[in-house]
């Protein structure tokens, strides 16, 4: 199973996660990235790259 680690310190909310995760694993809870639904995760790594912040990190 893929783990997907958000670093809440570096997570900002944006949403650039929640728009670019194409099985919709992401939601924005409190103003953060939250990977509600992991196990749909098919580590294609999209929000990683696109996380201006580097805040996600997908471990396979």
């Amino acid at each position: 199973m893929v783990e997907i680690k958000v670093d809440l310190e570096k997570c900002n909310g944006c949403g650039t996660c929640v728009d670019t995760c194409p099985v919709e694993v992401y939601e924005i809870k409190d103003e953060k990235a939250v990977p509600v639904k992991q196990e749909e995760c098919i580590a294609c790594k999209a929000c990683e790259a696109s996380c201006p912040n580097g805040a996600i990190e997908v471990i396979e």
